[in-house]
């Protein structure tokens, strides 16, 4: 047994309904048929733009087609959140050949729905995890919440190296969708968010990719940049559209000041594991971190299958990137409300 965490296993599960963009964007000419024509025409090609072909959804196409409460939308939350949670779960631990039994404790990170109980202690019940199991639930992280998620999971590792560390990662962001309010966010929203859950074991006791240093950096002023509105009929989506400029100009210091700190450099990477939040974030991407473009073929591989999950995408393209035979350092990297931006070094 080593003192550093390895990554034992890692697992995703997705909804059974499959929306394909083309779909959502010719019901979404109906949903916003009150937009003044011309603009919605002009908005409209975001859904090309996307670069998603489809997203899957908790709820059937036609369920958007009509106004929804915030007691339903979070109701639907809870019922999916959960199955999602336990499905990606039962496939991390039989990936790590453990048993539910063997879990010591559970880091649940979700942002898109209100759980108290906690999504931890309600998954404990369905699967008869012990009785004596550490919870943390972690809300309010957006789209960053899958690298600093698994990084806690790795951090309560080190505390205790005998233990094994469950992480589930779940966002139902379709839930949020408003077909009465025209905004660029909220149609920028209906072009990109799709519903997903990660899961994945972290322990001392085990092989697997081998964590490293984690770290995080919160830009100062940037409440307004990214996150929820609650309103009457639940969570609404703030989107700056400076996003993509703000990667460009100012991720690059702040990953090298992280990996400085560590005695590494962006040439020391050999894979950048990113959240894909949107085509124009991976080309910004690539240039804050001096790749070529096209380098980020991953990342945009699970957004065009998966749109964006917020939180859980960054494992999807983790798991991808291991199913693949990713070997050599790895940094994990996602942008959330703060507005932060969290990294988590991995060697595989």
């Amino acid at each position: 047994m080593t003192t550093e965490p390895h990554l034992l296993a890692i697992a995703t599960a997705v909804p059974q309904h499959a929306l394909a963009q083309g779909a959502v964007a010719d019901r979404a000419w109906h949903w916003f048929d009150h937009a003044p024509v011309a603009e919605l025409e002009r908005m409209m090609g975001v859904f090309g733009n996307a670069g998603i072909d489809k997203r899957h959804s908790t709820v059937p196409l036609d369920w958007y087609d009509h106004p929804h409460g915030w007691a339903e939308r979070n109701s639907l939350f809870l019922e999916h959140a959960l199955d999602l949670i336990e499905e990606a779960a039962r496939k991390a631990i039989a990936a790590a050949d453990l048993e539910p039994a063997d879990i010591d404790a559970i880091v649940a990170v979700s942002t898109t729905g209100i759980a108290t109980p906690s999504l931890d202690a309600m998954l404990m019940e369905r699967m008869g995890l012990r009785r004596d199991l550490r919870r943390l639930p972690v809300f309010g992280l957006g789209c960053a919440g899958g690298v600093l998620g698994l990084s806690r999971a790795a951090d309560l590792a080190r505390v205790a190296p005998d233990s094994r560390i469950l992480f589930v990662v779940v966002e139902l962001c379709a839930l949020s969708f408003r077909r009465d309010e025209f905004t660029k966010s909220n149609v920028v929203a209906t072009a990109l968010f799709g519903d997903g859950a990660a899961a994945a074991v972290v322990s001392c006791r085990g092989d697997g990719p081998l964590f490293g240093a984690a770290g995080e950096f919160t830009w100062p002023k940037s409440l307004g940049i990214m996150g929820w509105d609650v309103a009457e009929d639940g969570l609404k989506a703030i989107f700056s559209r400076d996003i993509p400029a703000l990667v460009r100009r100012d991720l690059k210091r702040a990953a090298s000041d992280f990996l400085t700190k560590n005695n590494r450099d962006l040439a020391s990477i050999d894979h950048f594991v990113c959240h894909p939040g949107g085509a124009k974030v991976i080309e910004a991407l690539e240039d804050a971190f001096g790749l070529e473009a096209g380098t980020l073929a991953t990342a945009r591989g699970v957004l065009r299958d998966y749109g964006n999950m917020s939180a859980a995408t960054v494992m999807f393209v983790l798991e991808r990137e291991l199913r693949e035979g990713a070997k050599g350092p790895m940094m994990m990297s996602a942008l959330g409300p703060g507005f932060t931006a969290g990294f988590q070094l991995l060697d595989a």
